[in-house]
C-alpha cells in the first residue's frame, strides 16, 4: 500500500498551523541539520494582478521584496551547510580549470531540516499559489545553484519541464537569490517561450542530449539572441523570480566579484499530473514516488503544502 502524505491546510487557522507543525516535526527526523526553527511567514506583500498577468503572458515575473529578511539570513546559513555536506545528486558543473566553482545539488530538503522547513514554513508555496492562480500547491523538489565569482561555465539554454515527470501548465519555479545579483550575471528568459513545444533536454555537465526522448533539439538561442525578447532581472535578497516550467532560460558566467547563491524550488498546481515517458531519459524525480501515470501529484514525496483560503474552508 502506497504511503500518502496527509493534506496540509492553508495558513488560515491556528488549528491548521498546529497540524502542519506536528507533521513537520514528525517528518524532520530524516533531516540532519540542527538549524533553529525558522519563523513561519507569508509574503511581505500581496502578489498584484499585474504581476500575475506578466507571468501568464511572458512566462516569468520578478517579485520585489516578498521574502522576509529573517528567511534570507536563515537560508543563507543553510546553503553553506548544504555545500559542506553535498548529497548523492550534487554536481560540479564548472570546468576543472581553476575558474570559479559552479555547484548544484538536488533534493536537499530530504537531508537538511532547514530546507524542509523552507518548504513548509516560508512564503514560497503561497507565492506559487498566487502566481499560478492555483487552488492547491504541491512541492516538487528543490535545486541549489551556486556560481562563485569567476565561474566561467554558462548555464545552457533549456526548458525545465522536459526533464521532469510532470504534465500540466500549473508548474513553476521560484528562484530565490541570497546575494545581490547584477543583471549581467542573472538568469535570462526568452519571453513568451513557455508557449513553445517541448524540446530535448541535455546534460549540463557535458552537453550530451538526453537519449531516446523523441523530442527535437532546442533552437540555438545564443546565436540568435537578436531574434528573441530576452528578459533578465537585477535582484536583491528578498526578491524572487517566478517562472513557468516550459519557458526557455539560461544564465551567463559569473564575471562579477560577488557570489551568486540561489535556491530554485519547484511547485505544481491543480492541473499537474504525474507523467512518465514511454522511453528515454528523465531526470526528476530522482526516485520512484509510487504514483501511477496520470495521477495527481499528491504523495509523500510531493506533499500538498498550501491551499487557497476558499478551497481550505470548503475542505
Amino acid at each position: 500500500k502506497r504511503a500518502r502524505w496527509p493534506m496540509l491546510g492553508a495558513r488560515v487557522s491556528s488549528s491548521s498551523s498546529l497540524c502542519t507543525r506536528r507533521l513537520f516535526r514528525r517528518y524532520s527526523h530524516q533531516a540532519t541539520s540542527a538549524m533553529p526553527t525558522p519563523p513561519r511567514a507569508e509574503p511581505l506583500r500581496p502578489i498584484r494582478e499585474e504581476e500575475v498577468r506578466a507571468y501568464e503572458v511572458d512566462g516569468v515575473v520578478c517579485l520585489r521584496q516578498v521574502f522576509p529578511e529573517e528567511w534570507i539570513r536563515f537560508m543563507s546559513e543553510a546553503v553553506e551547510m548544504a555545500m559542506a555536506d553535498p548529497g548523492p545528486h550534487a554536481e560540479e558543473y564548472g570546468a576543472n580549470d581553476g575558474s570559479g566553482r559552479f555547484f548544484g545539488d538536488l533534493d536537499i530538503n530530504r537531508r537538511h531540516q532547514a530546507f524542509r522547513s523552507f518548504v513548509f514554513n516560508s512564503p514560497a508555496a503561497a507565492i506559487a499559489g498566487a502566481v499560478m492562480r492555483a487552488g492547491q500547491v504541491n512541492f516538487f523538489y528543490d535545486h541549489l545553484l551556486v556560481k562563485e565569482p569567476g565561474a566561467t561555465k554558462r548555464t545552457p539554454w533549456h526548458q525545465d519541464q522536459p526533464y521532469w515527470a510532470v504534465s500540466g501548465r500549473q508548474v513553476c519555479s521560484i528562484w530565490l537569490p541570497f546575494d545581490p545579483v547584477a543583471q549581467h550575471v542573472s538568469v535570462e528568459f526568452v519571453k513568451g517561450s513557455h508557449a513553445w513545444p517541448e524540446f530535448n533536454p541535455y546534460h549540463f555537465a557535458d552537453g550530451r542530449p538526453y537519449e531516446n526522448t523523441g523530442l527535437p533539439p532546442l533552437p540555438d538561442i545564443e546565436n540568435s539572441r537578436e531574434e528573441h525578447d530576452i528578459a533578465t532581472f537585477a535582484t536583491n535578497p528578498g526578491d524572487c523570480v517566478v517562472f513557468q516550467a516550459m519557458i526557455v532560460h539560461g544564465a551567463p558566467p559569473n564575471r562579477s566579484a560577488h557570489r551568486r547563491r540561489a535556491l530554485a524550488t519547484r511547485w505544481t498546481g491543480d492541473d499537474a499530473r504525474y507523467r512518465v515517458r514511454s522511453s528515454g531519459e528523465m531526470a526528476i524525480p530522482t526516485r520512484d514516488p509510487g504514483l501511477e501515470p496520470g495521477a495527481r501529484m499528491d504523495c509523500e514525496d510531493f506533499p500538498v503544502v498550501w491551499k487557497a483560503a476558499t478551497r481550505a474552508q470548503e475542505a
